[in-house]
């Protein structure tokens, strides 16, 4: 880890707060900020690598919450999918030098905060299989990258139509595996380390104080004008990464 200044280290608070917040109460789908949200103060690989560990403490602390309430049937679909997206991105490693992988998280960062505020995909088409599988494979990739898996994998759930509780449940499910899906390939990528673990560890109070505001955030505030204000901050933090990656 690089010398951390104030600044960078609220940043990261922050980012960790949010990622206990979107495991618990909104279905990975706020968790898409995180990493853009901590590219603007350490390098993409770094955020990236930094962030498992805690989302992994995440997924125990929210699986405690959801177990039993997920969908069998669309989690054998979407994770074997999931699996290929994680082994593209594992084999892709590397292809990008910081500048370009800050490119492509901000690119990322703009199509799913555009698509969340314009609904440029109809919602109809990916209720299929096909839709499912493509959509898993994707949030596998995407989720390997820049751990903002959370946009393909709504895509394809919000639309099926199952209740609340079974549709966060089934993320929470979902993300719990892939996370530790990717674990084994960020470890023969060299991009964990004790001292990693370490501050994952010593971020434990604030991702369980994240859980255990997502858990009452999406009982008591609407969902619709939580998501848009996470989708303007994606919006501007996305045209801020493309503007980082154009200048250097």
């Amino acid at each position: 880890m690089p010398d951390i200044d104030m600044l960078t280290l609220l940043v990261i608070a922050v980012a960790v707060l949010l990622t206990g917040i979107s495991k618990s109460g909104f279905a990975g789908a706020i968790g898409g900020i995180t990493v853009p949200l901590m590219s603007l103060v350490i390098s993409p690989a770094l955020a990236a690598a930094l962030l498992l560990p805690i989302l992994i403490i995440a997924d125990v602390l929210s699986l405690r919450q959801w177990w039993g309430q997920h969908n069998v049937q669309h989690l054998a679909l979407l994770l074997p999918a999931a699996l290929l997206g994680i082994i593209v991105g594992y084999a892709s490693f590397g292809w990008l030098d910081e500048t370009g992988l800050r490119l492509l998280l901000g690119i990322i960062t703009l199509l799913f905060a555009l698509n969340m505020l314009l609904k440029l995909v109809n919602q109809s088409w990916l209720t299929s299989p096909w839709a499912g599988r493509v959509l898993g494979a994707l949030s596998g990739f995407t989720s390997f990258v820049a751990h903002a898996g959370g946009p393909p994998l709504n895509m394809y759930l919000l639309p099926q139509g199952m209740p609340k509780q079974h549709y966060l449940a089934t993320a929470v499910v979902f993300f719990a595996v892939v996370n530790l899906l990717k674990l084994p390939p960020y470890l023969m990528l060299g991009q964990l380390n004790a001292a990693l673990f370490g501050y994952a560890l010593l971020s434990l109070p604030l991702v369980w104080l994240g859980v255990k505001l997502g858990i009452s955030l999406q009982h008591k505030f609407s969902e619709k004008a939580f998501y848009h204000v996470i989708s303007i901050s994606m919006l501007l933090l996305g045209l801020r990464l493309i503007y980082q990656a154009v200048l250097s």
